[in-house]
């Protein structure tokens, strides 16, 4: 008899061992979450300019960090309209938070009620594991939706998956056999990956056998692909009683009157994956959530980034453009043309928040140009070509008394709009880097360079380039058919 006690004793030792390091792992999975995302908050790295616009995103990652910091367990419920979602969630919270009537779609939007998971649950029936739940989580919240299968569903349905995506447990309610909708949002639910219990709720409205052949049919075929036995459970959340009345005329009659909610088994069942999961089910679902979010936010601002790349590539390729066009010196064009790179390199990396120095542009455009190959060698021959060509018919204008002119302007826009098709490739180039974090990746600068000039559609920015500096330079119709 001592050796069974023993036994017993070391058995229960060795559970409240395994408990206790369950609870430490979840406290650790719990912290890890919040010192990632407060990470996250707290190195955006936005401009007041990129934070215009992104204020809901940005607020959704202070939402989430504020979740983990309270340890806050979400559960929002699901289902059709009439199916008793509203009653469910008053009934766990023992008290009328969430509107509930006989008209159609009662529930317009998401609602919140907080819940002490301790109340209500009779202390006889809950098992011990169960008792430090409501200490390790500090607060649980309720989320009623709108109804499935409402008017203006897509829109609800569109929340209704939203919600779900931030929620750390799921409750679907049905109240008898599952319909072709109910099963349809279910699997969508399903595919959301949380934990999910089935509520068949108004099970008082049926006979007994009747309620189980509906039980079994639920479970065994409807969603057997979908949930285990163990994730359904029978409530009758706001429960209809007969009562035998005497009328005034002295006959018997029948009034039905609202009685206790019959949800303990629910409650049981939340409270079990709570205390097994619940820490971990915070963490894992808001760094989930989270992460989606960061994910908006990184690619808005990336939007952003390279629009005002873009903007700053186009305005240095015309000011390359114009520079050149109008400069008869070979050695000042082949100068100018450099330092408008460079003050381009550099404005970008001001764009992408990236620290660089002048000396650190004149280094990267020099890699970006032996990268880039046979454009800036064929821009130096062109330059150095037709810049010659350009000073002679300059120098012929007087002695021909204006007859030079024509050919001059051809060959200064075709000079500046060679140089400018090489600044869009640097400035492309210079853009992918910094976005990049100022890295070329694994594949190099060279496969970097080359996967961009491979999609550079150097005709059309040759003739957008000559089209807006004869627009610069007023330069007269003649001139353009002649260069076409």
């Amino acid at each position: 008899m001592t050796e069974v006690s023993d036994f017993s004793n070391v058995d229960r030792e060795l559970d409240d061992t395994i408990l206790s390091f369950a609870d430490i792992q979840a406290e650790l999975n719990l912290r890890h979450a919040k010192d990632a995302l407060r990470d996250i908050v707290e190195h955006l790295d936005l401009t007041p300019q990129e934070r215009t616009g992104l204020e809901p995103e940005i607020g959704g990652l202070e939402k989430m960090l504020d979740k983990l910091e309270r340890a806050c367990v979400q559960i929002a419920v699901f289902g059709m309209v009439g199916r008793g979602k509203s009653s469910v969630l008053n009934a766990l919270l023992g008290q009328n938070v969430f509107e509930t009537g006989p008209t159609h779609g009662v529930t317009r939007t998401t609602t919140i009620g907080q819940w002490d998971v301790g109340d209500g649950v009779d202390g006889d029936d809950l098992p011990d594991r169960f008792s430090p739940v409501i200490y390790r989580l500090s607060q649980v919240e309720l989320i009623d939706t709108p109804g499935i299968d409402e008017v203006d569903g897509e829109t609800r349905e569109l929340l209704a998956r939203r919600v779900a995506k931030q929620a750390d447990l799921i409750l679907f309610v049905v109240a008898g056999d599952i319909t072709k909708v109910e099963y349809q949002a279910l699997s969508q639910l399903r595919e959301a990956g949380k934990p999910m219990l089935l509520v068949f709720n108004k099970i008082d409205q049926y006979p007994d056998a009747d309620r189980l052949a509906i039980y079994h049919k639920i479970r065994d075929d409807r969603v057997r692909e979908l949930l285990s036995p163990d994730e359904i459970v029978m409530s009758a959340a706001s429960p209809l009683t007969a009562q035998a009345v005497r009328r005034p005329d002295g006959s018997m009659g029948v009034k039905m009157t609202r009685s206790l909610p019959q949800v303990q088994d629910l409650k049981l069942k939340i409270l079990e994956i709570l205390d097994r999961e619940g820490k971990s089910l915070v963490a894992l679902n808001t760094m989930l959530c989270a992460g989606d979010i960061n994910e908006q936010l990184v690619q808005r601002k990336m939007e952003i980034r390279e629009d005002a790349a873009n903007r700053i590539i186009w305005n240095g390729v015309m000011t390359k453009a114009v520079a050149i066009a109008l400069n008869p010196i070979t050695v000042i064009d082949i100068l100018s043309g450099a330092v408008i790179d460079v003050v381009m390199i550099l404005t970008l990396s001001k764009v992408y928040g990236i620290a660089m120095t002048e000396a650190g542009a004149v280094e990267l455009l020099q890699k970006i140009a032996i990268s880039m190959g046979g454009i800036t060698a064929g821009e130096l021959l062109a330059n150095f070509g037709l810049s010659s060509l350009k000073g002679l018919l300059g120098l012929a204008t007087p002695a021909t008394g204006g007859l030079a002119l024509g050919p001059y302007v051809s060959v200064a826009v075709t000079q500046a709009a060679i140089a400018g098709v090489s600044c869009y490739g640097i400035g492309q180039v210079t853009k992918a880097y910094l976005a990049n974090g100022a890295s070329w990746g694994d594949d190099g600068p060279k496969a970097v360079v080359s996967k961009i000039l491979a999609s550079l559609d150097e005709d059309s920015i040759l003739n957008r380039i000559k089209d807006e500096l004869r627009a610069k330079l007023n330069l007269g119709s003649g001139e353009k058919q002649e260069s076409h």
